[in-house]
């Protein structure tokens, strides 16, 4: 078995809506079928009994590719990875298959594939495989790549709510919504918050003048430079204080309960670890409490014990610390409910002050505190209070949040009981802390969990906004990029910043920004990032959907042109229109349920597509009386069509129209391929929630020269000639376009052009078929898109399809696309017409434009 390619697919594609690993294995003839390999099934569950069933989706035949498949799904599933989705897929080659797997996290599903390669490796060479291992290696994996409890929390409210997210970093920075609608968080600190506010936050000595200023009470203390300084301002004070770092967090470096020389010098040490920069203040009596303020309202509160023991007067304090730390809910760092205890000098220091030791046995009955600061990052737990807390004690933590200008706050909080405001106990609040851990709320060790993720989001959007802008998804096999231009167009002229995505580049509010083929979901995942637009249109090729699936997980609107006889068959698998139609299917299948899907009611294969649509349908052909239309017009469904000389639109009784002659990409309705872009443009508009004002505006204002629809039927006077350029390059795109200038007056008709290599020889063969009976003389010429051909391969394929040809009456085969234009325009007399089928776009139509301007 050999695996030679191995893809992530991060968004939804071809088999599902799950992220997943997608590999190309290759099985040895006697590994397509199990049972032909002799005790491989019961030595495969001796090394992974809970591998399951094999099963196959087709009813074939297990292979080793399905045992792939099923060994890296359950690897993961045992691992802890919230993963149910596989799939293994013959390609038609022999022995040749597409394995599929979910994964949650994507170096860990690339991991669980390389494991289940191991696995089967053993199996087949009688070895050994160390199951326990390879999950503790995947789990490993998981829990330090994953997001953790915190920033967890939020994304999972933000999906809840359908607000999409992205990972902005390996770490804590995530991006929620899309465009204009973007907001960001970093861990639980969001992107409204000022590094100003986070500053005062981390400065205590400050944050106490302010609280002060503000009338919050707090301990009375001061910053000190050394132990001797420290052990002044202690006395000045009074005992018992508290030491730690002027600028610290989670608790880091804070020793509480001072009362002894002894115990300050070692305060003083553990918080000048963390930061020169030290701090003594009273110690407030009490328990300590953590308020999570988010926005104006407090939205949780917890009672924090530091990290303890019981003893049992059988075992020793390091033995009782071991058996707490057996909890599956306590770990090494925050990916866990609990924090597991450590023994370090801070916690000798502690039990010494008990008179204990670590080998000590205390009492049955006897409470060991390990340390005398209680945040769970050092072991302690936490306990729910946030119903029990009193009104003018939420309002204090609030006002301190506000003061400090913290929009997501935790305020520590020591008093005797949350119940009463601190003013009657001599309480007050000792820290307030930017970007607080959440867990403690989300799972508290007794008590309730809180929603605070939810909490936040609702800090950052509005009941009922999900963050989205209209997307607006286009594929198909011709048409696509002038429609994409057209819709963008239309968006533009309603007012909405858009950009968009297509063969040329990438465009935001017109201005090109990225250069090339930019029709993937890279493409489109960079424009979602965009902070300045509104709405956005994605040309969606089949290339990018293969290699990651989509950009986007949904989209307000899904346009399929036409599939016809298809193009690019035979590649990656996808060898007949059926195959092509299901891969363009894929944006149907994620438009949104309050969004529509514009098909082509004319292509059978396309109008099909509306049963895959959680939305709704909006259904385009030129023929009012198709009977899709007119079913679909009965039901008092939108459609559009043309209707004496008009574009239609229509819902129920409403009924839009708008005259051809009004839209210049038509001429006049003369094109048809150009009216069939202009009906899926105007219906994806409506259904994107463009006024027909706009969509009239839009329509009549987008002209087909080369910088709106660049090598879409660009016209030129040449001399007194027709001169038009295109990009066509499959047979159903030439027989649009001679149908197009089958209207067009003309003494003399000729034809330039090449094909590309990574076309089946059929197809190619079939273009000059086509132009054969409808050009008086055709230029062959090769350009630089052999595409794997040999040299001179697709000019004699395109003169095979001009054998015979009815109207054809000269053939000329010219090397090079520029002389191949010089050429022909030589040739050209007032009234003939000249198509060239363009290959460089851009280059192209410059060296065209530049000889119709010399004249």
């Amino acid at each position: 078995m050999e695996v030679s390619r191995i893809r992530a697919l991060r968004g939804p594609n071809l088999w599902s809506r799950h992220t997943a690993i997608e590999a190309i294995v290759n099985c040895a003839p006697d590994e397509c079928a199990l049972i032909d390999l002799a005790g491989f099934d019961a030595r495969l569950r001796e090394l992974f009994p809970q591998i399951g069933e094999i099963e196959t989706s087709d009813n074939d035949e297990a292979s080793l590719a399905h045992v792939l498949e099923f060994a890296a799904l359950g690897l993961q599933a045992q691992a802890g990875c919230p993963v149910t989705f596989s799939r293994t897929s013959a390609t038609g080659e022999p022995g040749q298959y597409q394995v599929v797997v979910e994964y949650s996290e994507e170096q860990v599903g690339k991991l669980a594939f390389e494991l289940a390669q191991a696995l089967i490796k053993a199996v087949l060479s009688q070895g050994s495989f160390d199951l326990a291992a390879a999950l503790h290696q995947l789990r490993e994996l998981d829990e330090d790549i994953r997001l953790g409890p915190s920033t967890g929390s939020i994304v999972y409210a933000a999906v809840a709510r359908g607000i999409p997210y992205r990972r902005l970093t390996s770490g804590s920075m995530v991006q929620f919504g899309w465009g204009s609608k973007q907001r960001r968080i970093q861990a639980a600190e969001i992107d409204r918050t000022s590094a100003i506010s986070e500053s005062i936050a981390q400065d205590k000595e400050l944050t106490k003048k302010l609280l002060e200023a503000a009338g919050v009470p707090v301990p009375k203390g001061r910053p000190v430079s050394s132990a001797d300084d420290a052990w002044a301002a202690a006395n000045e004070i009074g005992f018992p204080v508290v030491v730690k770092p002027q600028d610290g967090n989670q608790g880091k470096g804070v020793t509480v309960n001072i009362t002894t020389r002894e115990q300050l010098d070692a305060g003083y040490k553990a918080a000048f670890e963390i930061s020169d920069e030290v701090l003594v203040e009273r110690f407030l009596p009490g328990h300590d409490f953590r308020m999570l303020v988010v926005g104006s309202r407090l939205v949780a509160a917890a009672r924090r014990e530091p990290p303890l023991v019981v003893g049992d007067g059988v075992h020793t304090v390091r033995e009782l610390v071991d058996e707490v730390n057996r909890d599956p809910r306590r770990g090494e760092g925050h990916a866990t409910s609990l924090t597991k205890i450590r023994f370090d000098d801070i916690a000798k220091a502690r039990l010494a002050a008990q008179g204990l030791q670590p080998d000590s046995i205390p009492p049955k009955g006897q409470r060991v505190i390990l340390r005398n600061n209680a945040n769970l990052s050092t072991g302690g737990t936490a306990t729910d209070v946030t119903d029990d807390v009193h009104p003018d004690l939420a309002a204090r933590a609030v006002a301190a949040a506000q003061m400090v200008g913290l929009d997501v706050c935790g305020v520590d909080v020591v008093c005797e009981s949350v119940l009463r405001p601190l003013e009657e106990q001599a309480g007050g609040i000792v820290e307030v802390n930017a970007a607080p851990g959440l867990r403690m709320h989300l799972s508290p060790s007794y008590g309730k969990g809180r929603k605070v993720g939810e909490a936040i989001i609702d800090e950052l959007y509005a009941p009922g906004d999900d963050g989205r802008i209209p997307v607006v998804a286009v594929t198909g096999t011709n048409g696509k990029t002038t429609t994409v231009r057209l819709i963008a167009h239309i968006l533009g002229t309603s007012g909405l910043r858009t950009a968009m995505t297509n063969t040329d580049g990438i465009y935001v509010q017109g201005k090109r920004i990225d250069t090339g083929d930019c029709s993937g979901p890279r493409s489109a995942r960079n424009v979602l990032m965009h902070p300045d637009v509104d709405a956005a249109v994605f040309e969606t090729a089949r290339g990018g959907v293969l290699r990651e699936g989509l950009g986007f997980d949904r989209c307000k609107v899904a346009v399929v042109t036409n599939i016809g006889l298809g193009d690019h068959l035979g590649l990656n698998f996808i060898t007949t229109v059926e195959d092509l139609a299901v891969l363009k299917r894929v944006i149907v299948q994620n438009v949104a349920t309050n969004g529509y899907a514009v098909l082509n009611a004319a292509d059978p294969i396309v109008a099909a597509m509306a049963a895959s649509c959680p939305g709704q349908t909006i259904f385009f052909a030129a023929d009012p009386l198709h009977p899709v239309i007119v079913m679909q017009r009965a039901q008092g469904k939108r459609v559009v069509f043309i209707e004496k000389g008009a574009l239609v639109a229509v819902e129920g009784r409403s009924n839009i129209r708008i005259p051809l002659a009004q839209i210049p990409l038509t001429r006049n309705g003369s094109i048809g391929f150009q009216v069939e872009n202009v009906m899926a443009a105007a219906a994806a508009a409506w259904g994107a929630g463009t006024d027909w004002k706009a969509i009239a505006e839009g329509l009549a204002s987008f002209s087909n020269d080369t910088d709106n629809a660049p090598g879409r039927f660009n016209v030129f006077d040449y001399r007194g000639a027709t001169l038009i350029a295109d990009y066509g390059h499959n047979p159903d795109a030439i027989a649009a376009l001679v149908r197009a200038v089958d209207g067009m007056p003309a003494k003399r008709r000729m034809v330039v052009i090449s094909g590309a290599g990574d076309r089946r020889d059929e197809d190619i063969r079939q273009q000059t078929e086509i132009l054969g009976d409808a050009f008086d003389e055709v230029v062959l010429y090769q350009d630089a898109c052999q595409r794997g051909r040999a040299d001179g391969e697709v000019i004699a394929l395109l003169r095979q399809g001009l054998v015979g040809a009815k109207r054809t009456t000269l053939t000329e085969e010219i090397r090079g696309e520029f002389v191949a234009i010089d050429h022909a325009l030589a040739r050209l007399q007032p009234g003939d017409l000249c198509l060239i089928l363009i290959d460089q776009v851009e280059e192209a139509l410059a060296h065209i434009a530049q000889r119709v301007k010399e004249g």
